[in-house]
């Protein structure tokens, strides 16, 4: 039944409408990519990467058509002059044939149109190793066995093996598709009996493509020798002792026999039958098994696996070698430390000089300290993982300092709407800091930079944040000059009204037309971008706004560190991140994944995914990159200059990146060794600190990175703390981890590096005698919390039934006076789960071979481990998280101290009566009774009982004391 007139006419008109439609939202999406590349000065990346793609896909479609649609169009130029059924024989094939040829055209152009789509897009993806190979960059090294310079497997090889892949697929739907027209066509017929019968046409026609075939075979039997060198079949990565004996040799051949085989099936081209084919065929897929497969699983069987550690002992170090290049860890100076345990007063005093600057604050805890007290408002907020900085004190000295900002977040939910989303709540404002050993009196960090307005002695700079870690999807900020603001600056002091802003900086993409606000309203579907009466012709939008994201667009290159930091610098609040060269083809050396490699129980708060490469098996630290807060200015410099593949991205994109001489004095002072660098390097060295084969086929030296003994969910973090390595006579800002033994938790080795050396930092380890005493974090916490003083503390910390709870901060692993001192600040909160609850800094823990210190402040812990008393350093800021200087008592803290001293009487004289002989059971009930009547009064007391109590000196029992307050019969 044909269909009337018009409804046939509305069909194509529906496809040309829908056709026009999608183009229209490819082409915005296009457009505004390009408006945005332009905001940020980086369009040459954008052309290149659009030049490259298009010009990638043309190649990969027309070959890919013009291999497989010229075969298809071949086999049927060449078909039988009568098909079958002609003279009354009629098979299947007929009925295929006569439904496809009156449409035959058609069915062929849309054929070739999907295949050409897939196989460009498929080409285009590959872009990289394109760019990779077009612009290599010679490495001045050669690999161990081929002689060849490393530039060949890092950019060569990808590229060729690409090459090679894309042929192989278009043979093979070559033949595929060839086959299905000959059958259609009656080049191929199936007789019964007889079997198939192939016109000499046909026969001619797969002779050559299945000769093609093979060839490339020999070819990838050629390269593939070359593939050895990322071979995973012996004991490392790496080409092994059957790879190279038998593997090798066995490509080889196997190339050669596959030159003949090919000129085997060409020859069926002259010489009818199948008997030269298949001959081809035989020997092709016999020599495959036997000399690809089975002659090298002899060697391995029967020559490597009796004396495997002596066979592979040259390819082990090999390995070892190119994995410890290609991860940066090959320059480790590792120095015998054997760390003393005796603590004596002399010990303390010789360090008195490094104990005012030893970090107290965590920033991985005081997240919502920074929320409550200096939130300001509501839609304000902080990240959950404050970030660790550098900041001069009054004296011009550098001191470690906990830094965040303050970012915008969501409006109230009564008030939230398109323009409250997207129009008013668009940016954050300030920046926050506190010095890294100070608090006030109630262990809340002593703020240097707060407050909004901002106050402080960073001095004036620009303070709102319109890009940041948490800004929203998108803004629409600025307008006309004298308009009235819209956007929320701030909220004025000491009252409910506010301080609204007009967005004057270059940042963003100008909407002021009636074009790109069109465009912009089809990118996120909505027509109040076309409506709103706010939006005027100097509104910009501003999008990607996260520095990771904008970087990543500038950059698809770099693989980025997952946690950007803000600092001051020249006026503004800017971010820093560190980025990264990596790739998966440096030769020998072990892949790992990037993932697995960087994560510890710090990444779960970063809320970060790891972009954009996973396994990986080379890291260099190549780039500097920093994103401007107010405007979003991204700006990228060369920090590795000697790097290879840097360099050859340099070639592929032009000048984007800044040579580092342009990094300011002000901004380089900022710039630290990056943390997932320096994860993956403890995470290589974990093994390949072991640099002597043998002793490392037999793995009985590896190390692991300990848990985090805090939380015991992960691995631990590395610190950035300021401290002095031994030898060293100056304090430096450092990034600092631990090893244990595998199987064991006693320390192995301490790890750090110098956090501002800069592109040349090396690695120093401190490694311990396999017998060593020392305990590994994990121990030394245990130590700590099965101490009987520090246990009876714990619980006046907590309160009766428990009311707060104690928060363990990061248990820092310092070389001090000879040996290694473990430093850990205890925090308390209220149990209650509460919108105010906080944590603030209560108690000190230190550890020194076998003691234990638990005081108010550093000093107070280190003066229980080691004796005598510490002189402070003249010019040095305390480091003492309560003052020595404290303000009058009030009644309610006048009551709290003799409620204290009340139920440490009840509780000495509890353990006076449990060790006379026989115990005094009377006396000890006496004063458990006493005991419960004081911790009953002070549960009536004021929720901030824990915390007062720790400054207290009466709520520190004896270091002494042996026993429980609960212990009895």
């Amino acid at each position: 039944m044909r269909l009337p007139r018009r409804p046939r006419l509305l069909i194509p008109v529906a496809i040309t409408l829908m056709v026009l439609v999608v183009g229209l939202f490819i082409f915005a999406g296009i457009y505004t990519d390009y408006l945005w590349f332009d905001s940020v000065d980086f369009t040459g990346v954008f052309s290149t990467m659009i030049l490259t793609q298009v010009l990638l896909f043309l190649a990969g479609a027309i070959l890919m058509v013009g291999i497989v649609g010229g075969n298809m169009t071949l086999a049927h130029r060449v078909r039988p002059m009568f098909g079958p059924g002609m003279f009354g024989n009629a098979q299947g094939a007929d009925r295929y044939r006569l439904a496809v040829d009156p449409h035959r055209k058609v069915v062929f152009l849309i054929g070739m149109a999907i295949l050409g789509l897939f196989a460009g897009s498929s080409t285009a993806g590959q872009w990289r190793t394109w760019l990779l190979f077009q612009n290599g960059t010679p490495f001045g090294q050669k690999d161990a066995e081929f002689g060849m310079d490393l530039s060949f497997f890092m950019f060569t090889y990808p590229f060729l093996r690409m090459v090679l892949n894309f042929l192989f697929t278009a043979v093979i739907l070559s033949i595929i598709a060839a086959a299905l027209v000959h059958y259609l066509y009656g080049g191929f017929r199936i007789q019964t009996p007889g079997g198939v019968h192939a016109s000499r046409a046909a026969r001619s026609h797969m002779s050559v493509l299945l000769g093609v075939f093979v060839l490339l075979k020999a070819a990838a039997y050629f390269l593939d020798r070359y593939g050895l060198v990322f071979s995973d079949r012996g004991k490392v990565f790496g080409a092994s002792f059957t790879d190279i004996n038998a593997v090798l040799p066995a490509k080889g051949i196997l190339a050669v026999i596959s030159l003949i085989c090919a000129v085997l099936f060409f020859a069926g081209v002259v010489r009818p039958g199948a008997m030269l084919p298949g001959v081809s065929l035989g020997l092709l897929v016999l020599s495959a098994v036997l000399i690809g497969g089975v002659y090298p699983a002899l060697v391995e069987q029967f020559q490597v696996r009796p004396n495997q550690q002596a066979k592979e002992s040259t390819f082990i170090k090999r390995n070892i070698d190119a994995t410890r290049n290609a991860y940066g860890v090959d320059k480790t100076v590792v120095t015998q430390y054997s760390a003393k345990t005796d603590a004596s007063a002399e010990v303390l005093q010789s360090e008195s000089a490094s104990i005012p600057g030893m970090r107290l604050l965590d920033p991985s805890l005081l997240s919502p300290t920074y929320q409550q007290k200096q939130q300001i408002r509501g839609y304000y907020q902080f990240p959950e993982q404050l970030d660790i900085d550098r900041y001069p004190t009054s004296e011009g000295k550098f001191q470690d300092t906990v830094v965040a900002v303050r970012e915008m977040g969501l409006p109230p939910e009564a008030q939230r709407n398109w323009i409250n989303d997207h129009l008013v709540y668009t940016h954050g404002f300030g920046f926050v800091a506190a010095p890294g050993n100070q608090v006030d009196n109630s262990g809340v960090p002593n703020f240097t930079e707060k407050d909004i307005p901002p106050t402080g002695n960073l001095g004036e700079y620009e303070p709102r944040v319109y890009f940041g870690e948490n800004s929203p999807e998108y803004s629409i900020v600025g307008g006309e000059p004298g308009t009235t603001p819209v956007e929320l600056d701030y909220p004025e002091q000491g009252s409910s009204g506010q301080k609204n802003n007009t967005y004057t900086g270059r940042g963003g993409v100008s909407v002021g037309g009636i074009f790109n606000r069109f465009l912009y309203a089809l990118k996120y579907g909505e027509t109040n971008l076309l409506l709103n009466s706010n939006i005027n012709t100097d509104s910009r939008i501003l999008y990607i706004r996260e520095p990771i994201e904008r970087i990543q667009q500038v950059a698809p290159f770099l693989t980025l560190d997952r946690d950007p930091y803000p600092a001051v610098v020249g006026g503004r609040i800017v971010w820093i991140v560190d980025a990264y060269t990596t790739s998966d083809a440096y030769p020998y050396s072990e892949p790992k994944s990037l993932e697995t490699l960087t994560t510890d129980v710090s990444t779960s708060r970063l809320g970060v995914p790891q972009l954009p490469r996973d396994i990986i098996n080379y890291m260099r630290n190549s780039v500097k990159a920093t994103v401007d807060a107010y405007d979003g200015t991204v700006t990228l410099y060369e920090w590795d200059s000697s790097d290879p593949v840097l360099k050859t991205w340099q070639k592929a994109f032009g000048g984007i990146i800044r040579p580092a001489s342009e990094i300011s004095p002000e901004l380089r002072n900022h710039l630290r060794y990056p943390a997932d660098l320096f994860k993956a390097q403890r995470e290589i060295l974990t093994q390949y600190h072991v640099t002597d084969a043998n002793a490392f086929f037999s793995g009985q030296d590896f190390w692991k990175v300990p848990e985090d003994p805090a939380t015991k969910k992960s691995k631990q973090p590395p610190y950035y703390v300021t401290m002095k390595m031994p030898g060293r006579t100056e304090e430096k800002f450092s990034l600092t981890t631990t090893f244990v033994p595998n199987g064991r938790q006693n320390m192995a080795a301490f790890m750090a590096v110098d956090a501002t050396a800069g592109p040349d930092a090396k690695l120093e380890i401190l490694q311990l005698p396999s017998n060593t005493a020392i305990q590994g974090p994990p121990q030394a916490q245990n130590t700590f919390l099965s101490n009987t003083t520090v246990s009876q503390q714990l619980n006046l910390l907590r309160g009766t039934g428990g009311a707060t709870e104690v928060l363990y901060g990061n248990l820092l692993t310092l070389p001090f006076g000879g040996g290694l001192l473990y430093v850990e600040p205890v925090y308390v909160q209220p149990k209650e789960e509460t919108s105010g609850r906080f944590p603030t800094l209560q108690k000190v823990l230190v550890l020194y071979g076998e003691k234990v210190g638990f005081g108010n402040n550093l000093q107070e812990a280190l003066q229980q481990v080691f004796g005598g008393n510490l002189t402070p350093t003249p010019g040095t800021d305390e480091p003492d998280t309560q003052p020595e200087t404290k303000p009058d008592p009030t009644p309610e803290t006048a009551s709290l101290t003799a409620t204290l001293d009340k139920a440490q009487k009840a509780y000495e004289d509890a353990q006076k009566a449990l060790s006379a002989n026989p115990p005094d059971w009377a006396a000890y009930g006496t004063a458990q009774a006493a005991l419960k009547a004081a911790l009953d009064e002070l549960a009536k007391l004021p929720t901030t009982t824990p915390a007062s109590a720790s400054a207290s000196p009466s709520a520190s029992p004896s270091p002494t004391a042996s026993a429980s307050p609960s212990a009895g019969p």
